[in-house]
């Protein structure tokens, strides 16, 4: 097949079928191009069906000689098996030459987290007597209950927020719809802000009469000003740690898990794709591991 029908079949597959992003498709397309010009420059009259696993292997060497960081690698690693395993669907080859290379191992370094004590601080250096006051606390009390991230708290509609039921239907990364189940607390703070501040706006903008959070002009929040109310509340706090908004999607998580929420939930709630993104992002303390190889491990478990 010709190179530019390949994609466009490949496209199809990678957004019909598997339903990721056009953004995740653009990234492949980048990452396959250096794979089939080394096989163009290596290996002249091998088509990329035909390659095999030193071939494969090669490339895969060849890019930290070129300076790729192991996440680059990844990505490129993560492309090629995807591809090839298209390929196999296709009934283009046999067997997929992918299957015995691994993916070069990502150390991330785990988001700052906070103490529900440090988050209560948090929420008492808000002064509800101002007008704000009440539509800030009812923002941290929705970052904090649900683990949005802070463009999909940004962009959160009221035709989506279902108090009664208890949940936000939510699109978050790639355009994918998910619902979110909130707190008795968020709604409460919510439905205040909406009562008294929200609905006494003197003007809101024609495009964004359906954004959940406004500011004083009546237009959606933006994340830099998000931003900066959490940074602000936790100087007042004292809290000497780096706290952001993604702290609390962080400390939302991790304090599930450390309650003993199922890990497959919890990836749910964050609109994570993979669990393993969910394992990684999550913090598990010794204690909490000790606690939970005590109960559930048949070598600690006590006899009734």
């Amino acid at each position: 097949m010709e190179k530019k029908v390949v994609f466009e079949r490949f496209k199809a597959y990678l957004l019909l079928e598997r339903g990721l992003s056009n953004h995740t498709y653009i990234n492949y397309k980048q990452d396959l191009n250096k794979y089939f010009s080394f096989l163009e420059n290596c290996y002249p009259n091998l088509k990329p069906e035909d390659a095999k696993l030193p071939e494969l292997s090669e490339f895969i060497g060849s890019l930290t000689d070129l300076g790729q960081s192991n996440a680059s690698q990844a990505r490129i690693t993560s492309a090629l098996k995807t591809f090839y395993a298209w390929l196999l669907l296709e009934d283009k080859i046999k067997s997929n030459p992918t299957d015995l290379i691994e993916s070069p191992k990502i150390y991330r370094k785990i988001p700052q987290v906070i103490s529900f004590t440090d988050i209560e601080k948090l929420f008492q250096q808000i002064d509800l007597s101002e007008p704000t006051g009440t539509r800030n606390r009812a923002i941290l009390e929705t970052l904090y209950a649900s683990g949005l991230r802070v463009s999909e708290l940004c962009d959160a509609r009221i035709s989506n927020y279902f108090p009664n039921e208890g949940f936000l239907r939510v699109i978050g990364k790639g355009d994918k719809e998910r619902i979110v189940p909130i707190g008795e607390d968020a709604i409460s703070y919510i439905q205040d802000y909406l009562t008294t501040w929200r609905n006494h706006l003197p003007k809101i903008s024609a495009s964004e009469t359906d954004i959940l959070f406004l500011n004083r002009r009546g237009k959606r929040l933006t994340r830099i000003f998000i931003y900066q109310i959490v940074k602000d509340l936790a100087e007042k706090a004292g809290l000497s740690l780096l706290i952001s908004p993604h702290t609390f999607r962080h400390s939302f998580a991790t304090h599930l898990l450390e309650g003993g929420a199922d890990l497959r939930a919890i990836q749910e709630m964050l609109g994570h794709e993979s669990i393993l993104t969910t394992e990684i992002y999550t913090h598990l303390d010794n204690s909490y591991l000790r606690e939970t190889l005590n109960l559930f491990h048949p070598r600690n478990r006590k006899s009734s």
